[in-house]
């Protein structure tokens, strides 16, 4: 039997501070990053084995470790999405789905690039974000373990730009 989406609302802020200064988008969080209530919580996901690699720090194991290894570094977190309908972690699934409001961040704060963690994020930013925004933004290569033909070193090489 087919699962039914269900609808969902963003369950935690953004991560950013008057130093932050690349945005990093997603484009909704994970069943597991629901639940750990923080970015990047799948422990297949290489986001913060990437970034550990390219700041060259330990790998921040805890909500309260990634969160600082962010902020230390300038580095914003966010979804593209407030809200959607979604079938498990599925971001093909994504349907009626409602944008963060983007621009206010951007507006309040320095940061000076915009970057997307993957080809689908970066398709929801430019249908509900980019004209809002006027900001220029960069898709990168996802992340998640599913984008299995992207191995950690390459990952890291396509990456390089946010530093």
């Amino acid at each position: 039997m087919p699962r039914l989406p269900e609808h969902v609302v963003h369950p935690f802020a953004p991560v950013w501070d008057a130093q932050s200064r690349v945005l990093v988008l997603g484009s909704f969080p994970s069943v597991r990053s629901r639940e750990v209530g923080f970015y990047y919580g799948h422990p297949q996901n290489r986001f913060w084995p990437l970034l550990s690699m390219l700041y060259h720090e330990p790998l921040p194991i805890d909500v309260p470790q990634r969160r600082a290894f962010a902020l230390r570094h300038g580095v914003a977190l966010w979804d593209a999405l407030a809200s959607c309908d979604i079938v498990g972690s599925s971001d093909q699934s994504i349907r009626n789905a409602v944008p963060n409001d983007i621009a206010s961040l951007l507006e309040k704060s320095a940061i000076e690039r915009v970057f997307l963690n993957g080809q689908r994020a970066y398709a929801l930013y430019r249908r509900y974000c980019e004209a809002v925004c006027v900001f220029p933004a960069m898709a990168l290569p996802s992340t998640s373990a599913a984008n299995a033909a992207w191995r950690l070193e390459r990952l890291a090489e396509a990456w390089r730009v946010i530093l």
